[in-house]
Order: structure tokens, then C-alpha cells, then sequence
């Protein structure tokens, strides 16, 4: 009988083109009719592997989540941007590659971000989501997010409300 491993871990330089398939094709997923598509395949076409290579070495920490040696998809962390919410921690993205979502793997790498921020200190955390991204505010929610705040970003001259979910 085999042993499937699962692990996260942070990112090494050498995971940096499964990285960026798998942010390709989970933001395809998320956000293809959400966000326009011209800036949305400039999101997508400026975060390649050079990008991700250098993200391994950058100030936020990435995680991946690897399965059996396959990176089925990746978490950034680091401290909450939003000085008006009193939180010290953020997870700025989390994301699965579409064949890997709904079986309880997206449970596990929210779960590792969550006590790697506790163990460096962080009280409290933050994530945001777009408000029409019914799949990821779904997802904070069943796992205990509180939707206390609300944003806009923009998106090639279109704006898109986002929701700050937070965990005490």
C-alpha cells in the first residue's frame, strides 16, 4: 500500500513555475467573468516564474501545499495591511488548483497559514475576498470568518467591492 503525502511548507526558488501554474489556473477559475478580462490576463500574464521565484525571497512568507510532490496550490502570509482593523495578521491570497478544491486541502493550508501568523506573534487575522467571489466567501465563512469590513479595488477602471473576513 502507497503513502500519499500531503504537506505545506514554504515555497522554494524551485517551485516557482508550479506556483505560477497553479495561481494561473486557480485565478482563471475564481475570476474569469468576475474581474474584466484585460486586467485580469495582465494579473495573470505579470506573475510568471520569474515573478514567483522572486516572491520565495520576498518580505511575505509563501507557503505551498504540496501533495505527493505536486504543488496543488500556495498561501502568501505576512502582517494585516489595513491599519483600521486591529488584527495583526493577513493571509493575502490563498489558492488551490481547481482539481484539488472541495476535498478538504484548502481546510488544511488556511489551518497551517493560521498557526504559522500565531506562532510569529500575530493576534488576530485578516482576509479579503471579493464580495461577488461566492466560492472564497463561502469558504471563510464555514471556517469561522467574521465579515466585519468592506473595500474597493480596482480592476482596469472597474471597481469591485471586497469583504475583510477576521479572526480574533
Amino acid at each position: 500500500m502507497k503513502t500519499l503525502s500531503i504537506d505545506v511548507r514554504r515555497a522554494e526558488p524551485e517551485d516557482a513555475r508550479a506556483i505560477s501554474e497553479a495561481h494561473r489556473e486557480a485565478w482563471t477559475q475564481a475570476y474569469a467573468g468576475l474581474i474584466p478580462y484585460k486586467p485580469l490576463t495582465q494579473m495573470l500574464e505579470r506573475r510568471g516564474e520569474a515573478w514567483w521565484r522572486k516572491a520565495t525571497r520576498g518580505p511575505a512568507t509563501l507557503l505551498v501545499l504540496d501533495v505527493a510532490g505536486a504543488i496543488a496550490g500556495y498561501a502568501t502570509i505576512g502582517l494585516n495591511r489595513a491599519r483600521a482593523l486591529p488584527y495583526d495578521g493577513e493571509v493575502y491570497e490563498i489558492y488551490l488548483r481547481p482539481e484539488f478544491q472541495g476535498i478538504g486541502l484548502g481546510r488544511r493550508l488556511f489551518g497551517e497559514s493560521r498557526r504559522l501568523l500565531r506562532s510569529l506573534g500575530c493576534e488576530g487575522l485578516v482576509v479579503w475576498c471579493l464580495e461577488d467571489s461566492e466560492h472564497a466567501a463561502s469558504f471563510f465563512r464555514r471556517h469561522g470568518g467574521a465579515d466585519v469590513a468592506e473595500g474597493m479595488e480596482d480592476f482596469g477602471g472597474t471597481q469591485l467591492r471586497k469583504i475583510g473576513f477576521v479572526w480574533p
